[in-house]
């Protein structure tokens, strides 16, 4: 069985499987195979890659000859696979179903793994959360180095500097981890969450925890945002727009599978802020929680700085990929048997990830989105 590791379109600067992780695979009989450089921007050489076991081939050999593809973003040049190769990475399918659609009647089979069921037994292949926990610090550390003023307070013989006062909404793996890194750096963090259930986790890492009472319950949401009634956005508003003006910076992870992310900062409300502030959205690559987000820009808007970045991961792509690897090869685990690839559709995990198997799109979420 040969596994094929395709390097990935820049600004992508993660690799879905690193030299450790090879050196495993051979173990279990599996022979990989790599792109020229397909780890160079996280780091991780050609001749790591060999030395762990893979050999390094050419991306048209690995796409034709592949049993397994593996890749992080979708790869275009896709027509080269032949039918019934299996592909594994982050493919969105709930945003991209026509794509999703054209899979499946090319008789590949796909497993997207931002669709893992986020359960218990799946921790370990958790990809949305082993990335997101990356975003998060990350996303505290750009806005800091955008903020044109300390982090934490400071006395001095010229006189006092105020912490910068931060919002947090959504309280998930990116926003603890972003308060996390925000109480290190100094900073005074409130946390905005539809979630009651995380108020204890909030207060733990030394933030004030803000809500409003009624919301739509969203502790089976997998982390995710859910749709709230028109009386609960309107409260949500007053009380959002009350902690963005006190705020120096605001970082945003909000989002909600297969559709738009919720817009939770108007354009009135960072008119607002004080000339200076910064806003990271991390929801950009589904629309942002802002009015003004555009993904991958930044944008300055009367003295603010609005950071639009849906892969923040990337920016530290050595312990991403190593991260994101690791999570591949657990998922791998439930597919690879005496060396060989057998899909298991009885398996929670394996059914919840297939979206696309033997001519159709099996993923029930995505069906539910084409009727």
């Amino acid at each position: 069985m040969i596994i094929g590791v395709l390097k990935e379109q820049l600004p992508e600067k993660r690799v879905s499987l690193v030299p450790d992780i090879v050196k495993q695979l051979g173990k279990q009989g599996v022979t990989v195979w790599v792109e020229p450089d397909a780890g160079a921007a996280a780091f991780y050489a050609d001749d790591t890659y060999i030395q762990a076991g893979a050999a390094v081939r050419p991306r048209k050999e690995i796409l034709q000859q592949s049993d397994l593809v593996c890749s992080i973003q979708m790869p275009e040049d896709w027509q080269l696979l032949r039918a019934g190769t299996i592909l594994a990475g982050v493919y969105q399918p709930l945003h991209h179903h026509e794509l999703m659609q054209q899979w499946a009647a090319h008789s590949l089979t796909t497993y997207s793994l931002d669709n893992i069921p986020r359960t218990t037994r799946a921790q370990s292949m958790d990809i949305l959360s082993s990335q997101a926990n990356i975003a998060g610090y990350k996303a505290v550390l750009v806005a800091a180095v955008s903020y044109g003023r300390y982090f934490p307070m400071f006395m001095t013989a010229a006189g006092t500097i105020a912490p910068a006062k931060v919002l947090i909404l959504g309280a998930g793996v990116a926003g603890l981890q972003a308060i996390a890194t925000a109480r290190r750096l100094g900073g005074v963090v409130e946390v905005f969450d539809t979630r009651p259930v995380v108020r204890e986790e909030v207060m733990s890492l030394g933030a004030k925890f803000i809500s409003v009472e009624g919301a739509a319950d969203a502790s089976h949401a997998g982390g995710y945002a859910v749709e709230q009634t028109a009386d609960y956005k309107q409260q949500q508003e007053a009380l959002i727009a009350a902690s963005i003006a006190k705020a120096d910076i605001v970082i945003t992870t909000a989002q909600i599978p297969g559709k738009r992310a919720p817009i939770l900062v108007s354009e009135d409300m960072i008119n607002s802020m004080r000339a200076g502030s910064v806003i990271v959205d991390l929801a950009a690559g589904t629309g942002g929680n802002t009015a003004l987000t555009r993904d991958q820009a930044t944008i300055r808007h009367n003295g603010i700085t609005i950071i639009g970045d849906s892969n923040l991961a990337a920016s530290m792509p050595a312990d991403a990929s190593k991260l994101y690897a690791k999570n591949v090869f657990n998922f791998l685990q439930l597919l690879i048997k005496d060396g060989q690839l057998v899909n298991n559709p009885q398996d929670d995990i394996v059914k919840g990830a297939c979206i696309t198997h033997e001519g159709a799109v099996t993923s029930e979420r995505l069906q539910a989105v084409l009727k």
